[in-house]
């Protein structure tokens, strides 16, 4: 997918924007120089862009400013001056940088409806369902998530949850090119933290739970919880769908500014809310209640928890006006979101699935969905990524093994992390559930051939934590790696006789 978007700004109208016009020297011709883009990666820099280095954890963006120049950059702003480019020095960049990129690409989030999905687990699935129910309803639509970015002429693979605010600008830019009308958009607690979507106005904002996670960045529960609700302000979005299911959802909508529905799956007084629940191996059935409206739903992504994510589309569509029945047809149509509970059949005579689940709570809600399914094994490879919260990592292990018969632990990304050390703190945890065997196999895709091969007719496999990601990254060293592609080449390789006949497993490999 192409953005596709032609903007024009003279470097002099830019210093008058940020108000540094009269602290910097700017020639008359450097005044007047076309500035047609906005980065703040030095190494995507185009010709004619304008380069933002940012302070980072790590480095400062000023350090590239000479990759920056020599890819075309006619400037630069930050909070430093540069020698290798002319730069317009603002206090911090960062804080900037969203309203900046939203007035330079003519406020391109007030031309569309912009639905933004935060919270801990659902937000990708909730995004997916949004877009399929604006389909419905007869929308042209775009969607920006952690899995891909996607527009009416294409997609491309996301790299992150929520894009850097240039980016993020740019592509709504492009998506209005397009006569795209409605957005769905994961907004994480990074992006809000990190002023990523400052700049961008929210038709509707969706708040969807709040579990642990992310506790290497946020200092504590409470501030995840407080950068979260920055995404409610009034001065951000028009209307709110909030989740009422755990404590922080009732906290924030007891005290949101902006009118709000809220929806439920196990209390009745919300405003939309979910009876009847059944969930198998095909799908996932329910009854939504909305006022005097009370209507059965089959969808065809797969466990309970997409009850939550459906309800939280439907509360957000229709605080947003949108046609609640055509909404429902156009969800109930999507019939998958890519590493969500992803179901893996090559002709085994068990179920095999690859799952994003990577913290307690959303286990919580996979394992007894698994449980459902069978009344043989359940078989799990699990792991957990480096450089993230340390305090999830034996849970992590815990819970797996509290629910499944076989834990087989791995890697999955260590990055700079002794991945030796991850994998025992998730062991340890299994090891403490005293229910399952566990196994430690280090190569990830080693652990997903055992766990095949500990399966019988009628159990399940599913290999959890990574969902769609396709690389794992060992010291900044990136593999390409796709569970859902080992897995199907090892139950491929596995295929015949012995799945379906537990008396011949042991000559399965």
């Amino acid at each position: 997918m192409s953005d596709g978007v032609l903007a024009h700004r003279p470097l002099g109208e830019i210093a008058r924007y940020l108000g540094v016009a009269r602290s910097v020297t700017l020639t008359p011709a450097r005044q007047l120089q076309t500035v047609t883009g906005i980065s703040q990666d030095s190494r995507r820099v185009r010709p004619g862009d304008i380069y933002v280095a940012l302070p980072g954890l790590t480095h400062h963006g000023g350090a590239f400013a000479g990759e920056a120049a020599a890819r075309g950059a006619v400037a630069m702003i930050s909070d430093r001056p540069s020698e290798a480019l002319p730069t317009l020095v603002v206090g911090e960049p960062r804080r900037m940088l969203g309203p900046l990129a939203a007035w330079f690409y003519q406020e391109p989030s007030t031309l569309l409806d912009v639905y933004a999905v935060t919270g801990t687990n659902g937000k990708t699935s909730t995004a997916y369902l949004l877009d399929a129910g604006l389909a419905g309803a007869g929308h042209l639509t775009g969607m920006i998530s952690g899995v891909e970015v996607r527009g009416p002429d294409g997609s491309r693979a996301a790299r992150r949850t929520t894009p850097e605010a240039s980016q993020l600008q740019r592509t709504l830019a492009g998506f209005v090119h397009r006569q795209v009308r409605a957005v769905a958009m994961e907004v994480s607690s990074h992006a809000l933290a990190l002023h990523r979507i400052d700049g961008t106005f929210v038709r509707v904002a969706v708040f969807t739970n709040l579990g642990r996670d992310h506790l290497d960045f946020h200092p504590s529960m409470e501030a995840y919880f407080e950068a979260k609700k920055t995404l409610f302000d009034p001065e951000r979005c028009r209307a709110a769908a909030i989740g009422i299911d755990d404590e922080y959802g009732r906290r924030l909508a007891a005290g949101v500014a902006v009118p709000h529905v809220t929806f439920s799956t196990r209390d009745d007084s919300a405003d939309i809310y979910a009876t009847d629940i059944e969930a198998d191996h095909e799908g996932t059935s329910f009854t939504v209640h909305r006022e005097e409206t009370v209507r059965r739903v089959r969808l065809k992504l797969l466990g309970e928890h997409q009850v939550d994510n459906a309800l939280a589309a439907l509360a957000a569509l229709s605080v947003g006006g949108v046609e609640f029945d055509s909404a429902l047809t156009g969800m109930e149509e999507l019939d998958t979101v890519p590493g969500r509970l992803t179901r893996v059949d090559v002709g085994q005579g068990f179920l095999a699935f690859v799952d994003y689940v990577h913290n307690s709570a959303g286990q919580r809600r996979l394992f007894p969905y698994l449980r459902s399914l069978t009344s043989g094994k359940i078989i799990a490879v699990v792991g957990a990524t480096g450089g993230r919260d340390r305090g999830k990592r034996m849970p992590l292990g815990f819970l797996a093994a509290s629910f499944a018969d076989i834990v087989v632990v791995t890697d999955e990304s260590p990055f700079f992390e002794d991945a030796h050390e991850l994998r025992r703190a998730v062991a340890e945890g299994a090891r403490n559930a005293k229910h399952a065997l566990v196994e430690v196999i280090a190569h990830r895709g080693e652990a997903i051939k055992a766990a095949v091969a500990h399966a019988e007719a009628g159990d399940v496999v599913v290999i959890a934590g990574r969902g769609h990601d396709r690389v794992i990254n060992r010291g900044g060293i990136e593999e390409i790696f796709e569970d859902r592609v080992i897995l199907e080449q090892a139950l491929t390789a596995r295929s015949g006789p012995e799945v379906v006949c537990p008396a011949s497993r042991s000559g399965a490999g």
